[in-house]
């Protein structure tokens, strides 16, 4: 009789503990209590137990420890007593507090930021070649500054003794930690430039598949929102795609492209991109360069947001901030306020809909409000006109045919230096002719320079003149 085999066991989630700063003077996004509540759902997110917190409210961060000495000492007596094997802290440390921390806390805690969380979360869910490029890369360009001999592998192999030893410049031997130390970091630099020149081909495959779908005339819609506002389960009931969907943060990152009929019979290429959030990393944002110009690249940005959340508005407002931090804040935006299935009172959906300009309140997982959504979005790519006047230069030829392919042009004047053109254009192609939207001064037609005027004054793009008002008008 063959013995049974042990049931694989799950290995245990580490226990971790939550430290978080107010400072006077900076007022967040999100209140110190909701951040918090935030941080224990990445927590949670990525395998580890939240056993408790601590808070503080500063003049300004410690510059050794981040919070006071004695928080330090306080935290230290906490962790203990709660068997805590992690300390998150909801903001970014430098290099120096980190280490000054570590040599605190010694061995008995690992100290981790909020940065340090997310990149860990974005390795477990990098399910392409790309995405584990992309997050490796913003996980050294993270870590080389803040290197210290716990991360060395070989000094702690060697301990103490087995290590390298050298000398440079004839100050004479220094010891193995100090050595690697180096070792370590030369590793990492080469490593760095690696992953950018194998992310440098992707940016550039993306590339030409962008040239492609602009040839092909159909125009691209990119879904961003904050993450786990609903932005995959959107696409899989638009598409019938199997996008990957879980009630957390960062499910997915790599974006997925699928073609939706709109309307009319025209058609859309719908993206969904990874999830924005508050704080999100620098390193992440430079890291996920080539991914991020899918969102730049679009003719319409469907911003996806969940009107159930407490912190809505401050979630939006973190979307617009990271739009704006990646150069995407020109290209026209829908709002799309998800999860109205979970409200008891339909009219708090009116009223937020209220709250938010141009938007349409949809349940991305009941399909309440698809049909609506979908209207809207034709009505903006393929039927709303907006005003705009432009210079192109004459090397600019595929611009210039698009606008009178495409667009109502009303004056046309040619010069030396390229061709005015003033006139309406589809809102799918409005984004591909802002960089051409503001003219120099030396070039504006001022009254007896030669060109057609008539009584009107040019019209800039709508957001980009001086008065900002919206003259956009149906065709």
């Amino acid at each position: 009789m063959s013995k049974k085999l042990p049931e694989p066991t799950t290995r245990p989630r580490e226990r971790a503990f939550l430290i978080g700063v107010e400072i006077y003077g900076q007022n967040g996004l999100l209140p110190l209590e909701d951040s918090l509540n935030e941080l224990a759902l990445l927590a949670d997110t990525a395998g580890l137990d939240v056993v408790g917190q601590a808070t503080q409210k500063l003049e300004h961060p410690n510059s050794q420890t981040f919070i006071g000495p004695g928080k330090v000492e306080e935290v230290k007596a906490l962790a203990e007593e709660l068997q805590a094997e992690v300390l998150i802290f909801d903001e970014e440390l430098s290099p120096r507090q980190l280490r000054e921390l570590e040599k605190i806390f010694r061995d008995r805690v690992r100290i981790i930021d909020r940065t340090t969380l997310i990149l860990d979360i974005f390795a477990q869910h990098a399910n392409t070649r790309e995405g584990a490029l992309q997050v490796e890369l913003a996980q050294y360009e993270y870590r080389l500054p803040r290197l210290t001999r716990a991360w060395t592998h070989l000094a702690r192999q060697a301990g103490g003794g087995g290590g390298r030893t050298g000398s440079v410049g004839g100050v004479g031997l220094r010891g193995p930690g100090e050595t690697q130390l180096e070792v370590d970091r030369r590793d990492i630099r080469r490593r760095i430039d690696h992953l950018k020149a194998e992310l440098e081909k992707v940016r550039t495959h993306r590339l030409h598949h962008r040239l492609r779908r602009k040839r092909s005339r159909i125009p691209v819609v990119a879904l961003v929102g904050y993450t786990n506002a609903g932005k995959s389960t959107l696409l899989n009931r638009l598409t019938n795609a199997d996008v990957y969907v879980a009630d957390q943060l960062f499910a997915t990152l790599d974006p997925t492209t699928r073609r939706v009929e709109l309307p009319g019979g025209h058609l859309a290429l719908f993206t969904d991109t990874v999830g924005f959030i508050q704080k999100l990393p620098t390193a992440l944002v430079a890291a996920f360069r080539a991914t991020l110009e899918e969102i730049t690249e679009a003719d319409l940005l469907l911003h996806v947001v969940d009107i159930t959340h407490p912190n809505a508005i401050a979630q939006a407002n973190a979307v617009h901030q990271t739009l704006a931090e990646i150069e995407a804040g020109h290209i026209p935006v829908l709002t799309v306020l998800n999860k109205i299935d979970r409200l008891n009172d339909p009219d708090r959906a009116r009223q937020t809909v209220e709250s938010f300009p141009n938007s349409v309140a949809i349940s991305a997982l009941t399909g309440d409000g698809i049909n609506d959504l979908l209207t809207v979005v034709g009505r903006e790519l393929y039927e709303r006109y907006q005003p705009i006047a432009v210079r192109l230069p004459y090397k600019e030829g595929g611009l210039i045919s698009t606008f009178h392919e495409f667009g109502q042009v009303e004056r046309v004047e040619h010069s030396r230096g390229g061709v005015f053109i003033q006139g309406r254009l589809p809102g799918r192609l409005i984004a591909r002719f802002q960089p051409f939207t503001r003219l120099p001064a030396s070039e504006e037609a001022p009254a007896g320079d030669g060109y057609e005027h008539d009584d009107q004054e040019l019209i800039e793009l709508p957001g980009y003149g001086p008065d900002d008002e919206d003259e956009t008008q149906e065709a």
